[in-house]
Parts: structure tokens; C-alpha cells; sequence
């Protein structure tokens, strides 16, 4: 493929420091190709990342932006950041730097192989603490287990993505949308590459413990029912065993004629089950909080202004 144009989406929250750096580098990196575009979207910074992204503009056109109103969130910003694109192969990656452009010259080799999707695969680095290590390996794995999909271990949202690939992943309109595990079912043909971050240069990580956790029970409710199934046979579990106890307790009361004493395990077994119930409650609450949710139809971003149609 002699012409083509080759589009870089990258989401962006408070990132007014490394927006100069990365725009330097990804225009060094794509000037060597027929056409290229970058596109900041601006999730709604709370610093001067809109200012900074609009001063790169200054001395390249290329570069675009799309700002939203407040923060709708990083995939929301990747789905506007794709929406927007009008390349023939499409990179996405964060503007923190840890993201290496320097990788995106293999992703496009390898995506005029013929590879539809070439995605990166994370190799953790020492410096990544034990906890985070341990629970994202444990994420990829209880997410695979349950629905059926083949997300590798420190894959991210750092990827390319032919024209057709982005074309059918507009079809999906789901408001809670979780890109990794929809990218992994929806097939084509996919290459992983694996590569080392970079040290974040400036800022901090907008990961907190709880988006994290935010984040891997979207992408769990987002692809199976198996809790739901799992809440069901919890329930029927424990209804024998409290028939059994109960049937257990009336034929003590008639052969011996002693009354069963306990208090401690009659409270224990209440909390028990008190807790048991309200965990299930809350799992079917994420399902219907999900189906609520979508049906009001609101849409997924708001955009304030634009550079780019």
C-alpha cells in the first residue's frame, strides 16, 4: 500500500506537560509516512492541556483536538478519539509518554502485513508495585474465565486498528463500553507485540485504586452473566443446607426432647446469610444499574469544541 493515512487518537486528562513532548515526538515519528493525523481529545482537563494542545497546532496542522465538556471517562475519550479518525489504520495510546511512539513504526509494519488489529502486550517493570502486578494478572484471568475471551496479560489500550476494524466497532453504542475485551471477541486478524514503558515524564497516574476497581467490574459485567449464575447457585446452595439444618433441628426436638442451644451459631448463621444476600443483591444491582443506564440512551460524551469535523 503505497498511499495511506495513518490516524494517532490519544485520550488526555491533565496532561499539560507532556502534551509538547509527545506531539514533538509522534510528528518526528509520522512525518516519514504518506498522511498522518493526531488527535488530542481533551477529557475534560482541569489544567491547561486544551491550551497546550492548541499551541502544538501553531506549527502543525495535523495535529486536531476534540474537547469535552467535563470527564466522561478514558474509554469514552477513546471512542470519540475513534469516531473522529479518518485514517486507514488507526493507533490509540495515552499521552502520559509511558506509551513509547517509537513502537508505532512496527505496528504499522506489521499492519501492512495484512494484520488487522496489532495490539502491545505490557512487560512489567520492576518498578510496578507487587499489588498491581498481582492484581491485574488476576483481572486478565478471572475475565477470561468467565467470559470467554483471550485478553493477554498486559494487553492495553495502546494498539492499531485497521479502517474496517474501527468502522464495526462504531456499531457498538453501549454506553459503559470496555475496548479490550471487545476488541478480543470481535475476531479479525490480530498480532500481539510486546515492548517496555517509559517512566511516566510528568504528572501522576489518574488510576486510582478505586478506578481500577471501577474499571475491571465494568469490563466483568460488560462480557458475562457467570456472577449471576453464580448468585443462583449460591442461593439454592444454601437453601439445602438450611433445610438440612432445620430438618436436623426438629428431629433432635422429637427423639431427644432437648432443645438445641447455640445462640453464637444462630447469629453467626443470621450475619451469614444476611451477607451472603446482600452481595447477590448487589451483583443483580450492577446488572440492572447497567440495563438503566443504557436505556435512558444518553450520549456517551458531550464535545464543547473541535478542531476537526
Amino acid at each position: 500500500m503505497e498511499n495511506f493515512k495513518v490516524s494517532v487518537v490519544i485520550p488526555s486528562y491533565n496532561e499539560e506537560q507532556n502534551i509538547p513532548v509527545l506531539a514533538q515526538s509522534l510528528s518526528g515519528i509520522l512525518e516519514k509516512y504518506p498522511d498522518y493525523e493526531i488527535i488530542f481529545v481533551n477529557d475534560g482537563s482541569s489544567d491547561k492541556t486544551l491550551d497546550n494542545i492548541k499551541k502544538t497546532r501553531e506549527s502543525n496542522d495535523k495535529i486536531h483536538y476534540v474537547s469535552f465538556s467535563r470527564n466522561f471517562g478514558h474509554q469514552n475519550a477513546l471512542r470519540a478519539g475513534l469516531d473522529a479518525a479518518k485514517g486507514d489504520c488507526i493507533v490509540s495510546m495515552d499521552a502520559d509518554m509511558q506509551h513509547p511512539p517509537e513502537i508505532i513504526p512496527d505496528l504499522i509494519d506489521k499492519w501492512l502485513e495484512g494484520w488487522d488489529i496489532v495490539y502491545t502486550i505490557r512487560e512489567d517493570s520492576k518498578k510496578l508495585s507487587f499489588f498491581k502486578r498481582k492484581s491485574a494478572s488476576m483481572f486478565y484471568g478471572i475475565i477470561n474465565k468467565l467470559a470467554n475471551l483471550q485478553i493477554e496479560k498486559g494487553a492495553a489500550d495502546f494498539r492499531l486498528l485497521d479502517r474496517k476494524v474501527v468502522d464495526a466497532l462504531k456499531l457498538f453504542r453501549e454506553r459503559s463500553i470496555f475496548y479490550r475485551g471487545i476488541i478480543s471477541w470481535m475476531g479479525f486478524k490480530q498480532l500481539g507485540i510486546r515492548y517496555k514503558p517509559a517512566d511516566r515524564l510528568y504528572g501522576e497516574s489518574k488510576y486510582t485504586l478505586k478506578k481500577m476497581f471501577a474499571f475491571a467490574l465494568n469490563g466483568i459485567t460488560s462480557f458475562s452473566v457467570v456472577p449471576l449464575h453464580i448468585s443462583t447457585v449460591l442461593g439454592i446452595i444454601i437453601s439445602i443446607l438450611s433445610f438440612a439444618y432445620g430438618l436436623y433441628s426438629i428431629i433432635i426436638k422429637i427423639f431427644t426432647n432437648k432443645t438445641i442451644s447455640g445462640w453464637t451459631s444462630i447469629m453467626v448463621g443470621i450475619f451469614f446469610l444476611g451477607g451472603i444476600q446482600l452481595i447477590m443483591l448487589g451483583i443483580i444491582g450492577e446488572y440492572i444499574g447497567k440495563l438503566f443506564i443504557e436505556i435512558k440512551g444518553r450520549p456517551s460524551y458531550i464535545v464543547e469544541e473541535k478542531s476537526i469535523d
